[in-house]
């Protein structure tokens, strides 16, 4: 595929970059702290959308004629319940409770925006657990440092490979970005 852009991915996720590199997308990433709070009216698709636009507004009176910003956000939802990054031991313990023996939706909002124009997308994957023991989640937690992943866990990495008994919809969405739809989109935009 011929990418004609200047492609920026505004995050600092390896797991993003490990995608975007693996879909032969050549591209930088540029990152900014940015304010992750949301109007707490908004359903869980739109608290994805809403992130990820956000986001890439930040970019946007410095984006140059030929570059295209490419932001996500994921989060991961229990019931009406979104679980954000853990901050500490505890709070991971807690997700990781609740998420065990039961199914969740992710969900990863996707922005891309030039100085032309903005599209906002997100995808869903409804993920189910196994039972989780106290001493699986206290190794996971302890080797693994989850504190940067929404529900206190990646699916790529143990907890993923031990825990994760079925998905139903897009994995990589799981990792953090829904590379089928980006990709369509990128085709078009």
């Amino acid at each position: 595929m011929n990418f004609t852009k200047k492609y920026i991915l505004a995050s600092n996720s390896p797991r993003r970059k490990e995608l975007l590199t693996n879909l032969g997308l050549p591209f930088e990433s540029r990152v900014k702290e940015i304010d992750e709070t949301y109007p707490t009216e908004l359903e869980r698709a739109e608290v994805a959308e809403y992130l990820a636009a956000h986001k890439a507004s930040a970019y946007r009176e410095e984006l140059q004629p030929e570059e295209v910003i490419i932001t996500a956000d994921t989060i991961v939802c229990l019931d009406q319940t979104i679980l954000n990054k853990p901050y500490d031991h505890a709070q991971a313990t807690r997700m990781l409770t609740m998420l065990s023996g039961r199914s969740h939706e992710v969900y990863t909002g996707v922005c891309l925006l030039s100085l032309e124009k903005s599209v906002v997308f997100h995808d869903v994957t409804t993920v189910h657990f196994r039972d989780l023991t106290r001493d699986e989640i206290d190794f996971y937690i302890n080797h693994y440092k989850p504190f940067d992943k929404a529900g206190s866990y990646g699916a790529q990495d143990w907890l993923g490979l031990v825990g994760i008994k079925r998905i139903e919809g897009s994995y990589f969405n799981v990792m953090g970005l829904p590379v089928h739809r980006l990709y369509e989109e990128l085709l078009t935009f």
